[in-house]
């Protein structure tokens, strides 16, 4: 024996984001085990096809190919983006970790350091998301804006070319990939949660890993973090149980207060120091016109247990399907 320790393989997709955010997960990894850590990079269909999500069915366009390398034994282990993973969990991967969740927040980054409100009539703002085309398209005509939403595909670089370029008055990305890949700076505006509801499990990650390997979703498990568990898992049971995929008009997001942003650890929801006292779960389902939104929240008690957050999605997603929500669903993922 030569005493080379056989490296572990990572599954990963080959843009910028998910490069380093498994870069990331892989060096966690790496201290946990005492084990290298190489990085397997795979195409999936959503990065290959440039259509619309909606047009490709959305939900799982980003992880089918991760998946089936885990499955075939080509990685022993997956990162994906949790919002981009469909809600129904396959009994031969295990969801081994959801480390704490980066900003959940969407941001504006619009030419010439604009905020949302500034933007001149007829403005032209960038998104993939028809969740958030709902959204910025309402809190225009609460502002008595003119904007155009403008369907955009591309990775981060392109989506912030168009801006570059003066293709488009303003993007909106999400808060965690520009920060993930030190680009935050960039953003003219965090679009605060009251106004736009993130997907559900934005900002946070999903390792996966095959349901056979105990010893490794044992080792994986040290990066799970409860508090981001538990809020992630309420925001997709409501997506679950309003039948929408990823691409669907629907915002969700949970958090803990007196604290109305996460900031988790193993010690503690908030970084604080404060006890939580309750778990709030605030759901949008809207019409990408922006004509028309039904947006609720409810809340429970912590701790949380899964049932729990299972539970309160699914609470608050009949109360959104008794206000209507159902029918302002045309653009969701079948």
């Amino acid at each position: 024996m030569n005493g080379t320790i056989t490296p572990l393989r990572l599954g990963t997709r080959r843009s910028q984001l998910a490069m380093a955010q498994s870069g990331q997960v892989a060096e966690a990894v790496r201290r946990i085990t005492g084990r290298p850590v190489e990085l397997v990079e795979i195409t999936t269909f959503g990065d290959v096809s440039r259509a619309a999500l909606a047009q490709i069915g959305g939900t799982g366009v980003f992880v089918t190919a991760l998946r089936d390398a885990l499955l075939a034994g080509e990685i022993d282990f997956a990162v994906h983006s949790l919002k981009d993973l469909p809600t129904a969990q396959p009994e031969e991967l295990n969801l081994a970790a959801v480390p704490v969740r980066e900003d959940p927040r969407d941001v504006l980054v619009a030419r010439d350091g604009l905020r949302f409100e500034e933007l001149p009539r007829g403005a032209r703002v960038g998104t993939g998301s028809p969740r958030r085309m709902a959204q910025l398209n309402a809190w225009a005509r609460q502002l008595g804006l003119e904007i155009e939403t403008v369907p955009i595909r591309g990775n981060i670089d392109t989506r912030l070319g168009f801006v570059a370029k003066g293709e488009l008055d303003a993007v909106v990305l999400a808060a965690a990939g520009l920060n993930r890949i030190g680009r935050i700076g960039e953003a003219t505006q965090h679009l605060e949660t009251d106004m736009v509801l993130p997907a559900p499990g934005q900002g946070a990650l999903a390792i996966e890993c095959a349901s056979t390997n105990a010893p490794l979703a044992a080792a994986l498990a040290e990066l799970d973090d409860p508090y981001t568990r538990a809020a992630v898992t309420a925001e997709r049971s409501l997506l679950a149980a309003l039948e929408a995929g990823c691409s669907a008009p629907v915002g969700a997001l949970a958090d803990f207060s007196p604290s109305s942003r996460l900031r988790s650890s193993r010690g503690g929801p908030n970084g604080d120091g404060q006890a939580v006292t309750e778990l709030r779960l605030r759901g949008v389902v809207g019409t990408t016109d922006g004509s028309t939104l039904v947006q609720l929240s409810t809340t429970g008690p912590v701790p949380v247990s899964h049932q729990d957050a299972l539970a309160l999605g699914r609470e608050l997603a009949a109360e959104m399907l008794d206000k209507g929500a159902a029918g302002l669903m045309g653009e969701r993922a079948l």
